[in-house]
């Protein structure tokens, strides 16, 4: 559905779609709209929305009565090779930013590195504070996130040939198979981010055994939302293309949708099942984890020489870095789409017997 919904839009409105599967992607064929203080403001909305929410279930959390509140772990020394990792994420970030004559050749390669030794750093500091981290927890499923991670951004890319959001500069020259090798390099690098950045969130009192012990919110047991739901996403991603100025948050809404509701439909837990008991971990965890590395993720892009450039319909205005301020609001459930890919090989984070010596399922 993911994949073959968006080209079938394509087909049936009789446009060629090898306009949208251009590789290397060079040609920008989406005119977007200019900026709209009505659309503006309708985007603000849903954003202090999402962000309110988030900022009411921590607070929840650390509101209510604390029961069997798990010992302090013992702090160890921050490790030797989160020093290394921290080193190597400074010496690459200086590289991207500086146009060094005798670095030419590798200026355009500086993501990979970055992040790679940010991911390091992440863990080591997780293992200062708790005594663990998901790289050493699971170091075998930790190095298959990494060409999990590759396909499934190249996933968002395919997203956004249809809606053209974001769009790359230099990359010029590139050949067909040297920009899918370092575009994988550095696409490999997504979920062990924002998942190592989970596990360093639930260090944090506040958000992993606050947020564990939240108000339960019951969901309505209605047969009829999880089809209804799933027509709604999939027609959406079949019109992103169509109506990218109109559609383009679907990019990130459409794929969470459809994969929730055919968890509802086949009968097994979905995301929002822990919320019944007062779990509002798995909500709200990754989507600020995403929204964190997004923080560096624009940061660091900005300037680089091989970098992407936004071009979003009615917002484009106040920016942080190359990003509209209200886009970040895109990590929000894009966080939530990479703790159902990372599980995938990782297992669920929430319910194992963890780095803090309890178990992270509710007695």
């Amino acid at each position: 559905m993911i994949v073959a919904l968006p080209l079938l839009g394509i087909v049936i409105t009789g446009r060629d779609a090898a306009l949208y599967l251009e590789f290397p992607p060079t040609t920008r064929y989406v005119q977007h709209a200019g900026f709209s203080w009505g659309w503006f403001a309708f985007f603000t909305l849903a954003d202090l929305l999402l962000m309110g929410g988030l900022l009411w279930a921590v607070c929840s959390g650390r509101k209510r009565k604390k029961v069997l509140a798990p010992p302090t772990p013992a702090r160890k020394p921050f490790p030797w090779w989160g020093w290394t990792g921290l080193a190597l994420c400074l010496l690459s970030w200086l590289l991207a930013w500086q146009r060094f004559t005798w670095f030419w050749l590798f200026q355009p390669h500086t993501f990979m590195p970055i992040w790679a030794g940010f991911i390091l750093a992440v863990n080591a500091l997780a293992v200062k504070r708790s005594g663990s981290c998901l790289l050493l927890r699971r170091p075998l499923g930790f190095v298959l996130l990494f060409p999990t991670s590759a396909a499934f951004w190249w996933v968002f890319e395919f997203f956004n040939r249809l809606v053209q959001n974001w769009y790359y500069t230099g990359i010029e020259g590139m050949g067909s198979v040297q920009y899918s090798y370092f575009s994988s390099l550095a696409f490999a690098t997504v979920l062990p981010g924002v998942l190592s950045m989970v596990d360093l969130l639930l260090t944090f009192p506040a958000l992993g055994h606050g947020l564990a012990r939240c108000r339960p919110i019951r969901l309505p047991a209605v047969p009829w939302i999880a089809p209804v739901l799933l027509a709604f996403a999939g027609a959406g991603l079949a019109l992103i293309g169509i109506f990218p100025d109109q559609l383009f948050a679907l990019l990130w809404v459409s794929p969470l949708l459809i994969v929730l509701c055919l968890q509802r439909l086949t009968g097994r837990p979905t995301l929002l099942h822990p919320l019944g008991h007062g779990d509002w971990r798995p909500l709200v965890v990754p989507a600020l984890a995403a929204l964190t590395c997004g923080f560096f993720w624009e940061m660091w892009n900005y300037s680089s020489l091989a970098r992407w450039t936004y071009s979003i319909p009615y917002v484009e205005r106040f920016y942080l870095f190359e990003m509209p301020i209200l886009g970040y609001g895109g990590y929000l459930p894009f966080g939530l789409e990479c703790l159902l890919a990372g599980s995938l090989v990782i297992g669920n984070p929430f319910d194992s017997v963890g780095r803090h010596g309890f178990s992270h399922r509710r007695p």
